[in-house]
């Protein structure tokens, strides 16, 4: 069983083990594939292997790879060095191309400011509205302050003087002679 650590096995998905034969250096006629690396040329050539030239079908498909590549400075246009293709289909001819990636095109520049614009815009109206509920908070809170003082405050009731009936004028008496 094969497991993380061994170096003939490089595991796809996490905890997957494997069963696989590993003889070291050893090989023999019953090997149906064996996978290899050429890490030193020797003196004699290997048919198929070392005559054959063949070049890369792919190019460079990331717009800084492609720089690099062609050494191109930033102010040059990559989409003239892309690697193209020749497809023949019937008489006619055409090339493919694959598409640029990570290419800053104006469109994109053009998009980079406007969300940073408007970002800059959240963050002056956030502060808008954030003085504006201040003021109104604080408006807030000195008039309850008021009203605490004149509620708390001790209110001096003075007793309600007592006030007396008018008086009335006195009445002349008649005097009712009695009849005899």
């Amino acid at each position: 069983m094969c497991v993380i650590a061994t170096t003939t096995y490089r595991q796809r998905r996490t905890g997957e083990r494997k069963r696989k034969s590993v003889r070291g250096c050893i090989c023999g006629p019953d090997l149906a594939v064996i996978a290899l690396k050429i890490v030193k040329k020797g003196d004699a050539e290997i048919d198929g292997v070392t005559t054959d030239v063949k070049p890369r079908r792919l190019g460079p498909k990331r717009a800084s790879y492609i720089r690099k590549v062609f050494a191109l400075r930033k102010t040059d246009d990559v989409r003239k060095y892309v690697v193209r293709r020749e497809v023949k289909k019937g008489d006619k001819t055409f090339y493919k191309s694959p598409k640029i990636q990570r290419l800053i095109t104006e469109k994109r520049l053009r998009r980079k400011r406007l969300t940073k614009r408007a970002k800059v815009d959240g963050f002056k109206k956030s502060k808008e509205l954030r003085a504006k509920y201040d003021k109104v908070l604080s408006k807030y809170i000195k008039e309850k302050k008021a009203s605490h003082h004149q509620a708390a405050a001790p209110v001096v009731v003075e007793a309600p003087k007592k006030v007396e009936a008018p008086k009335k004028a006195a009445e002349p008496v008649k005097k009712v002679a009695a009849k005899k």
